[in-house]
């Protein structure tokens, strides 16, 4: 199976380059459909392109099939993009050691931390210089 996840991640621009085909493809297959309820405004014309009711189921079935390929695409392209070793890790593991909020007081220390320093007074900035 990682074989084949491999494989596709290797052939991301193929496959993006297909999904943009199918999405356009499947764009201009609903526009050229007929607008039944007028939403648009050209819901009452009589002389539309395509007046024949076997081309509009033929321009349906397109549009599924396009929708088909577009949601297998979307869903092959999100699948060979992860990585089953990043996913099992968290986020916390990529936070540098020292740089945390201030560790909790130990237990039977009194119960308050020591108070952090005061940071240091920012240095002067220099003169410019022309």
């Amino acid at each position: 199976m990682d074989a084949v996840r491999h494989f596709l991640h290797e052939w991301r621009l193929v496959l993006l380059v297909i999904h943009v085909g199918v999405t356009s493809a499947m764009i201009i297959v609903i526009l050229l459909q007929r607008s039944e309820g007028g939403g648009l405004g050209m819901g009452g014309r009589s002389d539309a392109l395509f007046s024949v009711r076997g081309q509009a189921n033929v321009l349906s079935r397109m549009t599924a099939i396009f929708a088909s390929i577009f949601f297998v695409l979307s869903l092959i392209m999100a699948w060979s993009m992860t990585d089953p070793v990043r996913a099992t890790r968290s986020i916390m593991d990529r936070v540098p050691v020292g740089s945390g909020a201030p560790a909790a007081p130990a237990p039977g220390s009194g119960g308050t931390a020591p108070a952090p320093a005061a940071p240091a007074a920012p240095a002067q900035p220099a003169a410019p210089t022309r």
